[in-house]
Protein backbone atom coordinates (compact mmCIF):
# COMPACT_ATOMS: atom_id res chain seq x y z
CA UNK A 1 0.00 0.00 0.00
CA UNK A 2 2.82 2.42 0.49
CA UNK A 3 4.69 1.30 -2.13
CA UNK A 4 1.64 2.48 -4.15
CA UNK A 5 1.28 5.80 -2.42
CA UNK A 6 5.18 6.61 -2.77
CA UNK A 7 5.02 5.47 -6.63
CA UNK A 8 2.06 8.13 -6.82
CA UNK A 9 3.88 11.15 -5.11
CA UNK A 10 6.41 10.55 -7.06
CA UNK A 11 5.25 10.63 -10.93
CA UNK A 12 6.46 13.28 -13.07
CA UNK A 13 3.07 14.80 -13.54
CA UNK A 14 1.72 15.10 -9.99
CA UNK A 15 5.25 17.17 -8.51
CA UNK A 16 4.67 19.14 -11.84
CA UNK A 17 1.02 20.05 -10.72
CA UNK A 18 2.08 20.67 -7.35
CA UNK A 19 4.69 23.06 -8.15
CA UNK A 20 2.19 25.08 -10.84
CA UNK A 21 -0.61 25.23 -7.96
CA UNK A 22 2.33 26.98 -5.74
CA UNK A 23 3.45 29.55 -8.55
CA UNK A 24 -0.30 30.15 -9.80
CA UNK A 25 -1.26 30.87 -6.26
CA UNK A 26 2.01 33.49 -6.25
CA UNK A 27 1.28 34.87 -9.73
CA UNK A 28 -2.48 35.42 -9.00
CA UNK A 29 -0.88 38.08 -6.25
CA UNK A 30 0.60 39.78 -8.88
CA UNK A 31 -1.90 39.93 -11.59
CA UNK A 32 -4.34 41.39 -8.75
CA UNK A 33 -1.89 44.00 -7.76
CA UNK A 34 -1.49 44.68 -11.18
CA UNK A 35 -5.84 44.99 -12.13
CA UNK A 36 -6.40 46.67 -8.51
CA UNK A 37 -3.55 49.08 -7.97
CA UNK A 38 -2.95 50.19 -11.94
CA UNK A 39 -5.81 49.13 -14.63
CA UNK A 40 -8.76 50.05 -11.80
CA UNK A 41 -7.47 53.34 -10.82
CA UNK A 42 -7.01 54.17 -14.82
CA UNK A 43 -10.95 53.10 -15.56
CA UNK A 44 -11.27 55.01 -12.04
CA UNK A 45 -10.30 57.96 -13.27
CA UNK A 46 -11.78 57.95 -17.40
CA UNK A 47 -15.26 56.35 -16.29
CA UNK A 48 -15.61 57.17 -12.25
CA UNK A 49 -15.68 54.78 -9.21
CA UNK A 50 -14.92 51.47 -10.66
CA UNK A 51 -16.99 49.60 -7.40
CA UNK A 52 -20.53 48.82 -8.73
CA UNK A 53 -21.20 47.30 -5.10
CA UNK A 54 -23.58 50.35 -4.01
CA UNK A 55 -25.98 48.99 -6.85
CA UNK A 56 -29.09 46.76 -4.87
CA UNK A 57 -32.51 46.18 -5.65
CA UNK A 58 -35.07 44.52 -3.18
CA UNK A 59 -37.21 42.08 -3.73
CA UNK A 60 -39.48 42.17 -0.65
CA UNK A 61 -37.30 43.06 2.41
CA UNK A 62 -34.52 40.94 1.18
CA UNK A 63 -31.64 43.37 -0.97
CA UNK A 64 -30.07 41.58 -4.34
CA UNK A 65 -26.82 43.59 -4.79
CA UNK A 66 -26.25 42.71 -8.06
CA UNK A 67 -23.44 45.54 -8.26
CA UNK A 68 -21.50 42.55 -6.08
CA UNK A 69 -21.22 40.52 -9.12
CA UNK A 70 -20.71 43.33 -11.85
CA UNK A 71 -17.95 44.06 -10.25
CA UNK A 72 -16.65 40.50 -9.64
CA UNK A 73 -17.26 40.38 -13.62
CA UNK A 74 -15.27 43.08 -14.79
CA UNK A 75 -12.10 41.72 -11.92
CA UNK A 76 -12.64 38.35 -13.45
CA UNK A 77 -12.60 40.25 -17.29
CA UNK A 78 -10.11 42.52 -16.57
CA UNK A 79 -7.47 39.61 -15.04
CA UNK A 80 -8.22 37.39 -17.62
CA UNK A 81 -6.97 40.08 -20.29
CA UNK A 82 -3.90 40.96 -18.24
CA UNK A 83 -2.73 37.17 -18.13
CA UNK A 84 -3.52 36.96 -21.87
CA UNK A 85 -1.53 40.15 -22.96
CA UNK A 86 0.92 40.26 -20.34
CA UNK A 87 1.91 36.80 -19.93
CA UNK A 88 0.67 34.39 -23.20
CA UNK A 89 0.85 36.44 -25.43
CA UNK A 90 4.99 37.64 -24.69
CA UNK A 91 5.39 33.94 -23.70
CA UNK A 92 4.31 32.80 -27.22
CA UNK A 93 6.14 35.25 -29.26
CA UNK A 94 9.38 35.03 -27.39
CA UNK A 95 8.65 30.73 -27.94
CA UNK A 96 7.89 31.56 -31.67
CA UNK A 97 11.25 33.74 -32.00
CA UNK A 98 13.34 31.24 -29.81
CA UNK A 99 12.10 28.19 -32.21
CA UNK A 100 11.57 29.69 -35.18
CA UNK A 101 9.33 29.18 -38.04
CA UNK A 102 9.10 25.29 -38.36
CA UNK A 103 7.85 23.54 -41.51
CA UNK A 104 4.10 22.58 -41.44
CA UNK A 105 3.66 19.30 -40.81
CA UNK A 106 0.10 19.23 -42.67
CA UNK A 107 -1.56 20.32 -45.77
CA UNK A 108 -4.93 20.65 -46.38
CA UNK A 109 -6.54 18.16 -48.65
CA UNK A 110 -8.21 19.92 -52.10
CA UNK A 111 -11.00 18.28 -51.86
CA UNK A 112 -12.51 18.24 -48.27
CA UNK A 113 -10.01 20.19 -46.77
CA UNK A 114 -8.94 18.24 -44.06
CA UNK A 115 -5.59 18.12 -42.43
CA UNK A 116 -3.45 15.54 -43.91
CA UNK A 117 0.25 14.77 -43.59
CA UNK A 118 2.74 16.62 -45.77
CA UNK A 119 4.30 13.09 -47.30
CA UNK A 120 0.74 11.60 -48.63
CA UNK A 121 -0.77 11.03 -51.53
CA UNK A 122 -4.19 10.34 -51.27
CA UNK A 123 -6.81 11.98 -48.48
CA UNK A 124 -7.46 9.10 -45.54
CA UNK A 125 -10.80 11.18 -45.02
CA UNK A 126 -12.33 11.52 -48.53
CA UNK A 127 -9.75 9.44 -50.57
CA UNK A 128 -9.09 12.00 -53.51
CA UNK A 129 -5.23 11.62 -54.69
CA UNK A 130 -3.65 14.75 -53.63
CA UNK A 131 -0.50 16.61 -55.40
Amino acid sequence: MLKGFRDFILRGNVIDLAVAVIIGGAFSAITKSLVDDVIMPLIAAVVGKPDFSALVFTVGTTPIKYGSFLTACINFLLIAFVVYFFLVLPVQKLLTRLKGPEAAATKACPECLSDIPVGAHRCKFCGQPVA
